[in-house]
This record gives C-alpha cells, structure tokens and sequence, in this order.
C-alpha cells in the first residue's frame, strides 16, 4: 500500500513534545495509510519504529538563530515533500504555505495557543514590543487562514476567540494520554487524604511567576503547618534563569519542598510518575487574560490519577473540579486557615470515579476522521 506522507513541525517545541509527537504523532501512526514525520527541537528521541525524528532546530530562543531556523524548515520540506504538513506553531505557518502554493498537499494548522493574546498580555517581550508582535502574527495567521484546510483546536474558547478559523475546525483538548497500554490501571477511588501516612503536594511543568510557583510553596508552607506529614514536589523547567534563583533561594530553608528540572527540561514520563504518585495537584495560576478559558493539560493529568486538585478561583475550573468531586478552587493570596485543611482532608473525592472524558480516546478518534478526510483528498 501507497503511504502518504505526513509532517508535524514545531520551531520551540521538542520533537518529544508531548501533544505534537505523543498525542498527535503517535495516532496518526495508528493509520496504515500514514508515514508520520517529526520535526522540532532538538531533543532526546523517543524509542519508537512507527515515527521518524527530525531534531532539526537547536538556538537560543532569542536569538537570530530563530530566523535561520526557517531555512532548515524549508530544506526539509523540500527533502521530505510530505501529503499533508500538520504545522505546530505559527512561526512555520508562511513557509508551509509556501510549500502548498508550489508542490500542493494539504495544509493543517494546530493552534495550541491564542498567539496573540499571549503576546500582548504576557509581555515577555515588554509591553511595546509585544502588542506590536501580537498584532503582527494575527494578520499574518488571517492572512494565510484561506489556504489552510483545517484548524485543529486546544481549547474550545479558542473557536470564539479566532475569528479566521471559520467552521473548519475540530477541537482536541490536551486530554491525558496514559504511557504504554492505556486504561490498563486505574487509580483507587473514592479518594480520602485524611489518615495517609503521608500526603504528596505537586507542582508539574512550567516553573514561572505567571503559574504562581511561589504561591505553591507558600500555600504548601501553610498546609505543612498544620499537616506535617506533607511535602511539595516541583517538578518542570524554569524558562527564566534569574527567576528560577528565586525560586532556589525560597525553598533553601524548607526540608518538606524539593525541586527536580528548574534548569533543564524534565522527560514527560518522569512528570507523570510523580502525577501517579502523589495525592495533591496545585494550580496556583496567576489570573490572567491567556489563561482563564483554558482548561490545562495538568488539570486532565491530576484528574486522570486520582489527585486532589487545589486550584485559584475560576467559574470554569471550579465547574470541572465540581462535576467530579476532584478537589476545589481558592485564593491562593489569603491566608490558609485550619478550617479549610480541615475541609480538605475530611472530604471524600472522586466518589463516582475517574471521569472518562478526561482522557485522550476520544480527541484520538476525531482526530483520526480529520486526517483520513484530508487523505482522501
């Protein structure tokens, strides 16, 4: 059988990246009809036959490496001349519609994120800066959003948001995808703190000030007052050096929190052993813009085993975490009482179980529908 070639690529995200190589790579795989290519940084390579890497971006993020990363894009375009390029991030939107102008295929455009907002509110690149780059990107995605054939989505506020998608969209949030054979175990449920020998505290992936690291450890500091059989795992990568000393230097004197990454990415594998492990997931965000109507990946990983999710006041969180008797949502700047502990550690979760649709099947079947409609083309 004739396989049609298809290519993933992200410019920031590591060819192991857990959405563009383990969700989306790894299901489309599933078709007999597919060749799957990876292409995005430069990263350790998964053991897997099925796919085939392409580690073809290694630069400081800001940088004019950046810029020359275009280059390899296109060179491996050109080697490669794949059916269908599914892009992972915008950076790589024009060259791809390039390449489909010139030698056909079929476009697909992942957005895993509300680029634009990000850039104008998270301002990374200053406030000046960055609104000049949101603005910028937007145009560009308008632009280029006629040639595209399809829009996958990871988030559903995201359909409301982007107004050049129009209805040629499928969202697939980023639901938990359990390593090796899925569904094989379950967590044990209903879950009850009260009378654990210990009580495992989490804090997984980016180690930032917009995530509210901080307000874990000293929410964590709070509830280690009053249950001192409980400790804090940070465990994710810190983009920002200078902050992640701070970070340091908050947990020195705290024997009960340990830091495992800050300064070099952590495997996704070892993240969901200590998710598998633990009995406690904070989500301490910050409020803001770019994050309020997402639902995060971390919240379907902690729902997925079993954890008690403590996370900052938000109707659409709290509507999750409700629905399935999953944990609660506070102000992490007010003072933790002993009441609340107390609530806490007294209630019974998951009384119905483990949600079912907090994991990846489903996304995986739509996604599957999606690529084989764009290979009968």
């Amino acid at each position: 059988m004739f396989r049609k070639r298809i290519l993933l690529a992200s410019l920031l995200k590591p060819v192991n990246d857990t959405r563009m190589y383990a969700k989306l790579g790894q299901s489309i795989a599933k078709l007999p009809s597919a060749e799957v290519h990876v292409a995005g940084f430069h990263a350790p390579l998964p053991e897997q036959n099925a796919i085939t890497f392409h580690p073809i971006f290694n630069f400081n993020r800001i940088s004019w490496q950046r810029l020359r990363a275009q280059w390899s894009f296109w060179k491996l375009l050109k080697q490669l001349r794949p059916q269908v390029v599914v892009v992972c991030t915008h950076e790589l939107l024009p060259l791809a519609w390039w390449y489909k102008k010139n030698y056909g295929g079929q476009l697909v455009y992942d957005i895993q994120e509300n680029y634009q907002l990000n850039l104008e509110t998270q301002h990374v690149y200053g406030s000046f800066f960055g609104k000049g780059l949101g603005k910028l990107v937007r145009c560009m995605e308008s632009a280029l959003a006629p040639a595209v054939d399809y829009f996958l989505l990871a988030e559903a506020s995201y359909a409301q948001e982007l107004p050049f998608i129009d209805r040629r969209f499928t969202v697939l949030q980023n639901k938990y995808k359990p390593p090796g054979q899925p569904f094989a175990e379950m967590p044990h449920t209903p879950v009850r703190l009260k009378g654990l020998p210990e009580i495992q505290l989490l804090y997984t992936g980016t180690i930032s000030q917009l995530y509210g690291v901080m307000k874990a450890i000293s929410w964590a500091e709070q509830f280690h007052q009053f249950a001192p059989n409980s400790s804090l795992t940070i465990i994710g990568y810190a983009p920002d050096q200078k902050f992640l000393q701070q970070v340091r230097a908050r947990i020195a004197s705290l024997p009960f929190v340990q830091l495992i990454g800050g300064d070099a990415l952590v495997p996704h594998s070892q993240i969901l052993e200590w998710e598998s492990k633990s009995h406690l997931g904070l989500m301490p965000y910050h409020p803001h813009p770019s994050t309020q109507r997402c639902l995060p990946t971390k919240l379907y990983e902690y729902l997925a085993n079993g954890l008690v999710v403590i996370a900052q006041n938000n109707p659409l969180w709290e509507q999750v975490l409700q629905e399935n008797q999953a944990g609660a949502c506070l102000d992490f700047k007010q003072p933790l009482s002993q009441a609340t502990i107390e609530q806490i550690l007294q209630n019974t979760y998951y009384s119905k179980g483990i949600p079912k649709d907090v994991f990846w099947q489903q996304e995986e079947e739509e996604l599957l529908s999606v690529i084989e409609m764009l290979l009968r083309k």
